[in-house]
């Protein structure tokens, strides 16, 4: 039984420079205690809201990356995706190409012209950790730049990053030679390129899932490990056969990964069209992940289908896009929507997000 979630934001945190809704764009979701976090994809902010007595979500913050880590520059993040383990809340970028927008005003020279042109930012290449703390006082999560580790007094948890060149990292690097891969890291995400859009972790194994390449019906996830190069640069760690990564396959029937959480051994999947498409969107379950060593191809019938969620159609298409996944309690995931349709706004500052009982 489909239930909703009332998320209300405050106005004066709300907008990006362009002017922009935080709700309009929300692209990630992840649950800890009684606190919500979200993302716009067009921001360099995380957003933290907080379950009140009357099962809504309210208390809105608003933390800036560059007050934990630094960035190539002010422009947005493009986050796709957020995780939590050992006292850490991961942040991935999508570390994909932008194709422009024809834009219905210009002629059509320069329309066809703008379809022409690819462009990338540097701070879409962002694999981050950030120290998050439950503060006794206030029961509410907190984010810190460092601050000593509670489970080892001796250890300091510091904010930390994978190293970011110009327009690439080292995940971008090594994709750059891999055999399925490396034709599509040119090619802008929303026209089957390269395109992360989900997170989930583990201690220290990291799964990273991507809308982008679906090939011939099978979505990838890569999965890697990190550890510290230096005081806050993170590289990768090789595994024990001395791959610094492994790839696992999953036939999602031309499906790509949305978001993807953790709940004991399993991952929990949103999975819906890669490029710029719309088409079911559907909740998956791949179990005993935790279990495996070395790189899978998972069949459709291997994983569990537990429900459709709804997308905009006819006047609506193109809205409604479900695109954060979160593990809300013992029997529901919570999914959030980018471009929401009119119906799930409510006044000029809050949005709902859907309950589904699919956890058994």
């Amino acid at each position: 039984m489909e239930k909703k979630l009332l998320l209300h934001f405050d106005p004066a945190l709300s907008l990006n420079p362009e002017g922009k809704h935080v709700r309009d764009g929300l692209s990630t979701v992840l649950r800890t205690g009684d606190n919500l976090w979200v993302c716009c994809d067009e921001r360099i902010t995380i957003e933290r809201l907080t379950l009140n007595g009357s099962g809504e979500c309210a208390a809105h913050q608003s933390f800036k990356l560059t007050d934990f880590i630094e960035l190539p520059n002010e422009s947005e993040v493009d986050i796709e995706g957020i995780g939590i383990a050992e006292n850490y809340l991961w942040i991935i970028g999508s570390h994909s190409l932008k194709r422009k927008k024809p834009r219905r005003q210009d002629s059509i020279t320069e329309q066809i012209k703008r379809l022409a042109k690819v462009k990338t930012d540097a701070n879409r290449y962002l694999l981050a950790r950030i120290p998050i703390l439950l503060e006794e006082k206030t029961g509410e999560h907190m984010l810190y730049k460092e601050h000593p580790d509670p489970d080892n007094p001796e250890y300091t948890l510091q904010a930390a990053q994978l190293e970011v060149g110009e327009n690439t990292n080292q995940i971008v690097q090594m994709l750059q030679q891999d055999k399925h891969l490396k034709s599509f890291m040119k090619i802008p995400g929303k026209d089957n390129g390269f395109d992360i859009e989900g997170l989930a972790v583990s201690e220290r194994r990291i799964f990273i899932g991507l809308r982008g390449p679906v090939l011939r019906g099978w979505a990838i996830v890569l999965e890697v490990e990190v550890e510290e190069k230096e005081r806050g640069i993170l590289q990768l760690k090789p595994f024990a056969n001395g791959q610094l990564y492994r790839k696992h396959f999953l036939q999602l029937r031309g499906k790509g990964i949305r978001e993807m959480r953790f709940l004991g051994n399993d991952i929990y999947l949103l999975a819906g069209p890669t490029m710029d498409l719309d088409g079911i969107i559907v909740v998956y379950r791949w179990r005993n992940v935790l279990t495996i060593t070395e790189e899978q191809l998972v069949h459709n019938d291997e994983l569990e289908r537990l429900c459709e969620v709804p997308h905009g159609y006819g006047k609506d298409s193109g809205k409604d896009k479900a695109e954060g996944l979160a593990i809300f309690d013992e029997t529901h995931v919570l999914v959030v929507f980018d471009s929401p349709i009119d119906a799930r706004k409510v006044g000029e500052n809050s949005v709902t997000a859907d309950l589904y009982n699919v956890i058994r």
